[in-house]
């Protein structure tokens, strides 16, 4: 890559820290086939200590812990483990329990239904599966007010055992659909997530800084969360998921560093291979990476609990869909990210992008809430902008 993007995107990483009520810290880099060619960090890991973010720094991942789980998935299904549309209940039981739920009644009790039809891996992997979050969900807030269902960050089983949101497979909606994904992998091998992962994603990828159990050696580098205040300002918080989690949560409990995590976006770029071995099959990315909603599109995401999300939406205005387990960009986006591309985000304002048919993958990581944030998320656009106006000029020179 040209010595113009780096100049460019140092530039960019800069000014998202420094210009008026920017973020504390970033890592953000970009990857080809082979390795990255950029990599870069601005500002510091926690805003009240003079730590300085490096590219080595720790973060907490939450939903681009997703793909992760998703490709665990997709390894079962090449092995014969798994059916997509089965139903998922098979795998992990405890998921034949859930009901769908229908409003309150005047007593402001769950108004509950059996679905019409059981809950497939297929569904989940889609956000097709009946679930929600509390912070995109009305529902689900009135049951954690009301009800005491607990938030998923507790990283507990109860947390993922609430109602269905509507009859699976009629609708898309984001939510807890990844962590039961979790749950059936689970169920499937015998073992924890963490151990799955371990040994069939991340030693192939040489992925060392990943993991749901948080120690000491994570802490030293971990970047720290911070909540945006109603003015603008940005508060430091101190905030972890659980160190000893009950569930490994397949849908948002990794810490990882931005350098692991272009490892696993390389293998999606080479057709599933790694540099110690084969994570999936060629024939199974290029299956996973089409659009598998049919005629459903992803819609935007209202920002429920305004301290966790605001309204949100990638590219408004065009068509979004899923894949297995990405959301795809049907049109050219604004950046120039092609039609047909893959990516998605985490919570505290990460973002991702696997651009399969250029050979070019990025991520941008800060640990910032609510989800939404103006300062992160317009500086991810202008990065991502950047490297796809270098390459044009790249490719028109």
């Amino acid at each position: 890559m040209s010595k113009v993007f780096s100049i460019d995107a140092d530039a960019v990483l800069n000014e998202t820290v420094t210009t008026g009520q920017g973020v504390p810290g970033v890592v953000a880099m970009v990857t080809d086939r082979n390795g990255n060619i950029y990599e870069g960090a601005a500002g510091k890991r926690r805003s009240d200590q003079p730590a300085a973010m490096t590219t080595d720094t720790s973060f907490a991942i939450f939903s681009t812990t997703k793909a992760i789980t998703g490709t665990a998935a997709l390894q079962l299904v090449e092995e014969g483990k798994l059916d997509l549309n089965a139903p998922a209940k098979n795998y992990a039981p405890d998921i034949g329990k859930l009901q769908v739920i229908e409003g309150f009644d005047a007593k402001g009790q769950p108004m509950l239904r059996a679905p019409k039809r059981d809950v497939t891996t297929r569904m989940l992997l889609l956000h097709t599966g009946g679930f929600g979050y509390d912070f995109f969900s009305e529902t689900y807030l009135r049951l954690a007010n009301e009800h005491g269902q607990p938030s998923v960050i507790t990283s507990s089983k109860a947390s993922i055992m609430t109602p269905l949101l509507f009859d699976p497979g009629s609708k898309w909606e984001y939510g807890t659909n990844i962590d039961w994904v979790g749950q059936v992998v689970e169920g499937i091998t015998g073992k924890r997530l963490g151990e799955v992962f371990a040994e069939r994603i991340f030693a192939p990828l040489g992925m060392e800084s990943t993991t749901f159990e948080i120690d000491d050696k994570v802490r030293s580098k971990l970047a720290g969360m911070h909540a945006r205040n109603a003015d603008g300002t940005l508060t430091p918080m101190d905030f972890e998921l659980p160190a000893k989690p009950e569930v490994h949560m397949g849908g948002h409990g990794l810490y990882s560093t931005v350098g692991d995590y272009m490892r696993f976006i390389r293998m999606w770029l080479n057709d599933g291979t790694g540099p110690h071995g084969r994570v999936l099959r060629p024939e199974t990315v290029q299956m996973a990476e089409k659009n598998h909603l049919g005629d459903l599109k992803v819609t935007a995401l209202p920002g429920v609990i305004k301290q966790l999300s605001n309204d949100a939406e990638f590219f408004p205005g065009q068509s979004k869909s899923w894949a297995f387990t990405f959301m795809v960009n049907d049109e050219t986006a604004p950046t120039g990210r092609p039609a047909g591309a893959l990516g998605w985000a985490g919570l505290a304002n990460l973002f991702y992008w696997i651009d399969r048919q250029n050979g070019f993958g990025g991520y941008w990581a800060t640990q910032i809430l609510p989800f939404g944030d103006a300062a992160s998320f317009t500086g991810y656009m202008r990065f991502e902008t950047a490297f796809y106006e270098s390459l044009r000029q790249r490719k028109a020179a």
